[in-house]
């Protein structure tokens, strides 16, 4: 800010010290002035021309500080209050654009939240008509009904998706922390799979030692499905080990495809927005949004997700659920 402040007033001090010099130059060469009065006369005069330059760098500057820390948070409590007619100008300025962004800003909040609402209406109604069209499906033979199934689901999840993805931002005021089943959860949602699992030749293999945790049952059957859809929608006539298990006081829950895999470069990505793979970039049944969810939707419900994978192999999925004593402070502390 000094610098800042010397180069705004450079003008008026290279003024004053021209002048100085020249009175010296004149006091010089002109015999009639007594030179060292006039030398005396200057140095005292620059002496308090420094320290008016301090005093008013203190004064001038205060203003342009409070801008300078100012966060663009929208909140004009932070800036001083201004001292010049200049300052004026600029608080009024900001004062202006900074009330027409929050008016934006509220408009575009009520507008997203309509949107909201009105997705989350429509989805509830379409899930009436696929309700009905199920019912219809189960009536039909085979293969037809096979394949009818196969599609039904894929609607299905896609919907079940952009429902859970509308709630995700309001979820702490859903969420009902609870002991839970995570052996009933994973049957649940594999019957939900059958008819996809079926197509692809997909089987499964449950190991569940430890069979409940403290979690929400519902986003928790969201993680655990998305899980379970990546792993068939990347396998191929193989099984998904599915096991639990404690480890150091904590519930450790593993889903493992013996699928395409994921290469080590993409790793640190798939949970990104939007990610697919750079392996398998022109796959367009990938829409980067199923992890990307899963880590959301994880983080309120304090489980650490780890995942391990080689191309060719499979991947490894790891869900590290909290102690109760984590879910007891976080409570508390909400």
């Amino acid at each position: 800010m000094v610098k800042n402040y010397l180069i705004e007033r450079r003008s008026w001090i290279l003024l004053i010290l021209f002048l100085h010099f020249f009175i010296l130059f004149v006091a010089f060469f002109d015999s009639t002035i007594p030179l060292l009065p006039i030398v005396y006369i200057v140095f005292l005069s620059l002496i308090i021309f420094t320290i008016f330059l301090i005093v008013r760098y203190h004064k001038e500057t205060k203003f342009y500080k409070s801008l300078e820390a100012w966060e663009n948070n929208l909140d004009l409590k932070s800036i001083s209050s201004p001292e010049s007619p200049f300052e004026k100008l600029i608080e009024d300025s900001v004062v202006s654009q900074t009330e027409f962004l929050k008016k934006m800003a509220s408009q575009n909040q009520i507008s997203l939240e309509q949107e909201k609402d009105e997705l989350l209406s429509w989805i509830h109604e379409v899930k009436t008509p696929l309700t009905a069209m199920r019912l219809m499906i189960d009536r039909l033979e085979e293969p037809m009904k096979s394949q009818l199934n196969y599609e039904w689901l894929r609607i299905h999840l896609l919907l079940d998706q952009q429902l859970y993805q509308k709630r995700i931002p309001f979820m702490e005021n859903d969420l009902y922390i609870e002991n839970t089943d995570v052996k009933a959860l994973i049957i649940k949602e594999i019957k939900e799979l059958k008819s996809w699992c079926i197509q692809k030749g997909i089987g499964f293999d449950l190991h569940i030692e430890a069979g409940e945790v403290l979690s929400d049952a519902k986003w928790l059957a969201f993680i655990i499905r998305q899980l379970l859809t990546n792993g068939i929608k990347y396998s191929e006539a193989s099984d998904i080990h599915i096991r639990s298990f404690q480890q150091n006081g904590q519930t450790v829950l593993e889903v493992e495809d013996f699928g395409r895999g994921i290469d080590s470069k993409d790793l640190p990505r798939i949970f990104d927005k939007g990610f697919t793979s750079t392996a398998k970039h022109q796959d367009h049944a990938a829409t980067g949004m199923g992890l990307y969810l899963v880590k959301k939707v994880a983080k309120p419900l304090l489980i650490n997700l780890d995942v391990q994978s080689e191309p060719g192999s499979g991947t490894t999925f790891t869900l590290l659920f909290p102690k109760r004593n984590q879910f007891d402070t976080t409570i508390t502390g909400m």
